[in-house]
Formats: structure tokens, sequence, C-alpha cells
């Protein structure tokens, strides 16, 4: 039916116009599906937060969640979560700042987003940074100095 991912996607954004709804419904199976690669999955994840934002948070949650995508899309679908819906991104960026196969600065970025809507919501992912032995001495600082400013 179609050739490949980037199809799917061509026939999901030639759909906003004629029927939003069977688009959105597209953009978000896209989005989900692990067997699309990474940089299509969040397109569709960004287009669908413009169509239709509410929508929007399953997707974002489904690429920041899964550990087989990289570490900055992973970033980046938890940052448009956090653009659409703040609350949502909780459980995506303490995903990202938990996962010790994500990189350190990585990380760093995903607690400091949930910090940034909830600096106490952002305690558990400060805690796994810092108290794991293989993230750098630079960055389990940084963490440890965040966790003193929540709960002296």
């Amino acid at each position: 039916m179609y050739a490949g991912d980037e199809d799917r996607l061509d026939a999901a954004e030639q759909l906003t116009e004629h029927n939003p709804h069977a688009a959105a419904q597209a953009l978000s199976a896209i989005a989900c599906d692990q067997s699309v690669g990474d940089e299509v999955r969040l397109s569709a994840a960004e287009q669908l937060a413009d169509l239709d934002p509410s929508a929007a948070g399953p997707a974002c949650l489904a690429i920041a969640g899964d550990g087989a995508v990289g570490d900055e899309v992973r970033l980046s679908a938890a940052e448009l979560l956090a653009g659409v819906d703040p609350q949502s991104a909780a459980p995506a960026c303490l995903a990202i700042a938990g996962d010790g196969a994500v990189g350190d600065e990585v990380r760093l970025s995903a607690a400091e987003l949930l910090a940034d809507d909830d600096p106490r919501a952002a305690g558990p992912a400060w805690l796994a940074i810092a108290s794991d032995a293989a993230v750098g001495d630079e960055v389990r600082q940084t963490a440890a100095e965040h966790l003193v400013t929540i709960d002296p």
C-alpha cells in the first residue's frame, strides 16, 4: 500500500485539508508505530500537535518512552508534549531522566524540562541522575544541587 514511512506521512498530510479527524488518527498511528523511523514519528507527532494538540499527548509519550528511539528525538517529543500539555510531560521526562542508556546531557535536559513546570516533581529525576555512578561527575553534581533546592 505504502512504499515507506514517508509515504504514510505524506498520505496523512494530504488528509488534513479534507478530513482532519482521519488525518489526526493517521498521524497518531504513525507517531506510535515503533516500526517507523524516529524522525518520521516525531514529524507525525509535531503535525498532530498542530492539528489537534489534545491528541498529541499519547503520541509524544509513546516516542519519549520508547528506549529504542534516539535520545534527542525522545527529548524533542517530551519538549513538544510540554508545549501542548506541560503536566502530561512529567512521565515522558521521568522516563528519559531515569534511563541509564540515555546520554547524560539529555537526561539532565529532561529533568530541567520537568523542573520548569514543577520543581518538586523533578525530584525523582534529579535523584536518578545524581545516584547513577555511570553519569559524569559534573552532571551528577548539577543534579545533586537541584535536589538540595527542592528538599533542603
